[in-house]
């Protein structure tokens, strides 16, 4: 079986007050106070126009700083190997993140976020506008995180497990 080859440019910088993985938040949820801002490049400053009337938006992002990957991991979240694809673990075949954050304003082609949990110069390869109403599933299952009975998301932080 042949693979393509995908190229995706950034459409700009998520710009947060991370400068290292360690202790850093691994999940939007753990950082509701941590505010950040999007640089847009100015060829994409155009795609913004309406995106300011959402309270919440879906950022896509390259691990910039990942090098390879694993398909069995020890998530942050359990002390047992999983398979990178039952986990939201960084080292993944091609390094894409995603969080939901909070659009606090959007001034010419700067984005003003909340609860990001992204490191300081992630590349931002796409934005997509938060719907309840599309996003949100009701009677769902989590895998082996429904297992997890004293799971505090808001409190977990990163490690160097993943560099």
């Amino acid at each position: 079986m042949s693979r393509s080859i995908i190229e995706l440019q950034p459409i700009g910088i998520i710009h947060t007050p991370f400068q290292s993985i360690e202790n850093m938040p691994i999940q939007p949820k753990a950082a509701e106070n941590v505010e950040g801002t999007i640089e847009i490049y100015p060829e994409f400053e155009e795609g913004l126009l309406d995106l300011e009337e959402f309270s919440h938006i879906t950022l896509f992002y390259h691990f910039h700083k990942i090098s390879g990957f694993q398909l069995k991991v020890k998530p942050f979240m359990d002390t047992v190997e999983h398979g990178i694809f039952a986990t939201k673990s960084p080292k993944r075949p091609n390094a894409i993140g995603l969080s939901t954050v909070e659009l606090l304003s959007i001034e010419k082609n700067i984005i003003h976020i909340k609860m990001i949990d992204v490191l300081d110069g992630t590349p931002l390869l796409d934005i997509k506008p938060f719907f309840a109403k599309f996003d949100n599933r009701e009677n769902t299952k989590a895998g082996w995180l429904d297992r997890q009975s004293n799971l505090q998301v808001d409190k977990l932080r990163s490690d160097d497990r993943f560099k």
